[in-house]
């Protein structure tokens, strides 16, 4: 393989990592947001069962009620007390 064999080679890969990129983009940000909101939403649930003894609330601290919180936000939160106030 020559020098220019190898420089085409080299452009033609770094621009198909490019259209991959700008292709993937939007969903790749999409799905970094809820993974960084899930971990808030985590985070959230353990702070809420830090209180417990104070407040009397407590929710499981498991990934789906994380992945609520961090979807829905604070509304996901009061809808996770909801069901746990009406379930009990």
């Amino acid at each position: 393989m020559s020098v220019v064999e190898k420089i085409a080679l080299g452009l033609v890969l770094l621009f198909l990592v490019v259209m991959c990129l700008r292709l993937f983009a939007a969903p790749l940000k999409l799905a970094l947001k809820v993974l960084l909101n899930s971990a808030l939403g985590f985070g959230a649930v353990w702070l809420l069962n830090l209180t417990t003894a104070v407040t009397g609330l407590s929710l499981g601290l498991n990934l789906f009620n994380a992945a609520i919180i961090g979807i829905l936000g604070i509304p996901g939160f009061g809808l996770l007390l909801l069901v746990q106030w009406v379930l009990t």
